[in-house]
């Protein structure tokens, strides 16, 4: 129902079951206008990512006050609690490492170089930050706000959440972060699309062999062609089944863990003595055990789908939280921002010039970790429209690392300004 009393302008929503099907409207408005044929609806998403919008819709109706205080937090903990650990499952078991391999060795390379770039270039990056401003440095907020910065880089929505959550994160802050990610993502997916018509040109310059990525596309099109197949209800309960099972053995043996650790300080400052952080690596080393057996098989009837299902939800619940109110004076937070990205971009230049690998590894590899399995097989589709699910496999690879990676360089980053 509606609340009596109006704080703002606006109706008040204090029900939960109403609050929940507004923002999974807003998610379904999102993803069918995005999937419109016209031209205003490609150009339009072009600029705005339709996951800025399933967060960013929800945050603008919570700042105009259209929820009570505790809905978000209500739907937001059911999410972080089930959907989170589950889409990392889902993400993870679908992982062909085989097929990674497959795709030659410069390919592997140039994803965890860009890896290995973000892990680095974000201490690097909040470093300068302190030299030039250390008043905005005043206590730990900032390097635990640009821990979800790193996760998100590294892997995805599910990982940037993990370290929210890790590392305590608030939600105003929160979602300063996710406009910083979200921006200088989008500029760098931006230019890639834009260099991925010139990338003759660019293997040139990188001095690259670019005929392996022949070969990939006739092994990606023989494995779509031979394994992809509609879903029948048995599929569908099975993978509901398990994931939720080995959801529930993560929170517990998590717990326990965590509990193991709790007396130790030195555990506690470095999160070990925390139950989500032992949770979400669990449920990642299962679905990466997983993808070495037949479980992995749920991907053809479509587990990474429902994985981004669950990922969407989690990530409006997260708008829910956020406050907009101040971002245009947190300009500084989004310079921070673009000098780590730029960092990335100008490591991943070097080690491609360096190992001879073609711009497709590189964009691919990097967008893969810098917008995760929604976005990478867009850019591979730039270069061939058969080369998508190469982005999907390398973008679930993020997942998979995601977390660990997130979860390092935010540890260096406290080093550094901490």
């Amino acid at each position: 129902m509606l609340a009596t009393a109006y704080p703002t302008a606006y109706p008040t929503i204090d029900s939960l079951p109403l609050a929940f099907g507004m923002i999974m409207a807003v998610i379904g408005l999102v993803f069918y206008t995005q999937g419109l044929p016209g031209k205003f609806w490609r150009r339009f998403y072009a600029v705005l990512p339709g996951i800025v919008l399933c967060c960013f819709i929800p945050a603008t109706l919570n700042s105009l006050g259209i929820f009570a205080d505790d809905i978000g937090a209500k739907i937001y903990g059911f999410t972080a609690t089930y959907l989170l650990p589950a889409s990392l499952l889902l993400m993870t078991l679908s992982m062909d490492v085989p097929k990674i391999l497959g795709l030659g060795w410069k390919a592997i390379a140039m994803f965890f170089a860009a890896s290995i770039a973000i892990m680095i270039s974000g201490p690097i990056s909040l470093g300068l930050a302190k030299w030039v401003a250390p008043e905005m440095f005043a206590d730990d907020m900032l390097w635990r706000g640009f821990s979800a910065v790193a996760g998100s880089w590294i892997g995805g929505a599910a990982n940037q959440a993990a370290m929210k959550e890790l590392f305590d994160v608030s939600d105003d802050l929160f979602g300063m972060m996710i406009l910083v990610d979200t921006t200088n993502a989008s500029l760098w997916l931006l230019a890639i699309l834009i260099m991925a018509k010139h990338s003759d040109k660019i293997d040139r310059l990188l001095k690259a062999d670019s005929s392996s990525i022949d070969k990939v596309v006739k092994a990606v099109e023989s494995y779509e062609r031979d394994h992809a197949r509609p879903a029948t209800l048995n599929d569908l309960m099975v993978m509901f089944g398990l994931c939720f099972a080995m959801v529930g053995v993560a929170h517990f043996v998590g717990g326990q863990i965590a509990d193991a650790f709790a007396p130790y300080a030195w555990a506690v400052q470095y999160s070990f003595a925390s139950a989500f952080f032992w949770m979400v690596v669990i449920i990642t080393l299962i679905g990466v055990i997983f993808s070495f057996t037949k479980i992995r098989r749920l991907d053809h009837v479509g587990a990474s789908k429902i994985g981004t299902v669950f990922i969407f939800v989690l990530i409006a619940a997260i708008g829910m939280q956020i406050n907009l109110a101040g971002i245009v004076s947190q300009w500084r937070l989004l310079l921070i921002g673009l000098v780590w990205m730029s960092l990335h971009v100008v490591i991943i230049f070097t080690v491609a010039r360096l190992i001879r690998a073609p711009f497709f590894f590189l964009a691919v590899g990097s967008n893969a970790n810098t917008g995760g399995a929604s976005s990478a097989p867009i850019v591979a589709t730039a270069f061939h429209p058969s080369l998508a699910p190469v982005g999907v496999f390398l973008g679930i690879l993020g997942y998979a690392v995601g977390t660990f990676g997130g979860y390092i360089s935010t540890q260096l980053m406290r080093l550094v300004v901490g």
